[in-house]
């Protein structure tokens, strides 16, 4: 009998998650804990967000000899990602902190700044702060980024310093 998947720890997001901008970061694979600690927390503020996954395309690998045409792995894109921010009537926001242009990292620590789980580091520049004017509800600024560089996936998240 094949041995089963663990079963999962299931959890809420809000209250949890953490998402962080973090300006530099030597080495995507393997960020510090004092470069994370002079990061920005940002879930404090965020409304919403979108995309923030990778997903890879297959490749066709036809061969004259059958009918069947195999597929290896091919080019790995991200989605289109945004964070939608609680904007302030005094102006004093999101946009003061991710200005367009700026480039740094967006980093997701899903199950909480946790020492030893895991943690995804993208690489970003942000492309737009867009106010979403909508009638009925409180305004927001959505910050809109390009994924410059494939994402670190999976990071342990380092133990604080002591």
């Amino acid at each position: 009998m094949a041995t089963p998947i663990n079963a999962s720890v299931r959890y809420y997001r809000r209250g949890t998650t953490r998402v962080l901008w973090v300006p530099t970061i030597a080495s995507k694979n393997a960020p510090t804990r004092a470069e994370l600690d002079a990061g920005t927390a940002l879930e404090g503020e965020t409304g919403a967000m979108s995309g923030w996954q990778t997903s890879s395309a297959t490749v066709p690998t036809a061969a004259l000899g059958s009918r069947f045409t195999p597929t290896v792995p091919g080019e790995i894109t991200a989605a289109d990602s945004s964070l939608t921010f609680w904007a302030s009537k005094d102006g004093d926001d999101v946009r003061t902190l991710l200005v367009r242009e700026a480039r740094g990292f967006i980093v997701w620590m899903d199950e909480g700044d946790v020492p030893g789980q895991p943690m995804d580091v993208y690489p970003v520049q942000v492309t737009s702060q867009a106010k979403v004017r909508e009638l009925d509800q409180a305004a927001q600024i959505m910050c809109q980024f390009a994924i410059t560089s494939e994402p670190a996936e999976n990071v342990d998240i380092p133990a604080a310093t002591p």
